[in-house]
Formats: structure tokens, C-alpha cells, sequence
């Protein structure tokens, strides 16, 4: 966990922040991997790639961690939203337009 309060100079946080930065991107990328190998798995199984209880399900639970680690629940969700929309969008090119409760 980072601690903010030992920052003394903008370049000490800019270069902390491009690290994170960093990890997020590779983060993203395990992400991003993981969502392609679930629109096989979901080809397989004839599932559609917008579940919607499962969108529910992940927005809740990024709200819930946002809020046990002090950032603003609303910020997650709206990140989360973007990145949720995105991979179904990618599983789609995958499985095609459809969706499935």
C-alpha cells in the first residue's frame, strides 16, 4: 500500500505514480487475456457475452472494495463500467450480439 504522506517532491510522486501506471497496464493485459479465454469458454457452452447478473455481480463487488480501501465507490464503478462494456464488446467480435440471463 502506498503512503502518500512520505511524497516530498512532485518528481518523487510523478515517478510513483508511473509505476503504478505501469502495473495497472500489465494488470489489464492478465485482464484482458483471461476475457479472451472466457469468450471461448462461453462459445463452447452457448452463453452470450452480456450476462447481465454477472455485470451486476462485478460492479457491486468493485463498489464493495472501493469502499474498504477509501476510494470513492462512484470512481469505480464508472472505470469499471467502461472496461466491462469494452470486453463485452470484444467478446462479441467472438461470440456475436446477443444476450442471455
Amino acid at each position: 500500500m502506498v503512503d502518500a504522506s512520505r511524497i516530498e517532491t512532485l518528481a518523487q510522486a510523478r515517478e510513483m505514480i508511473d509505476a503504478l501506471d505501469a502495473e495497472l497496464i500489465a494488470r489489464l493485459a492478465d485482464r484482458a487475456k483471461i476475457v479472451s479465454r472466457v469468450a471461448q469458454i462461453k462459445q463452447r457452452d452457448g452463453l452470450a457475452a452480456r450476462l447481465p447478473d454477472r455485470v451486476e455481480a462485478v460492479k457491486s463487488h468493485v463498489k464493495q472494495m472501493a469502499v474498504e480501501t477509501g476510494l470513492d465507490p462512484a470512481l469505480a464503478e464508472r472505470l469499471w463500467h467502461e472496461m466491462i462494456e469494452y470486453f463485452i464488446a470484444e467478446e462479441e467480435k467472438v461470440l456475436g450480439k446477443g444476450d442471455q440471463a
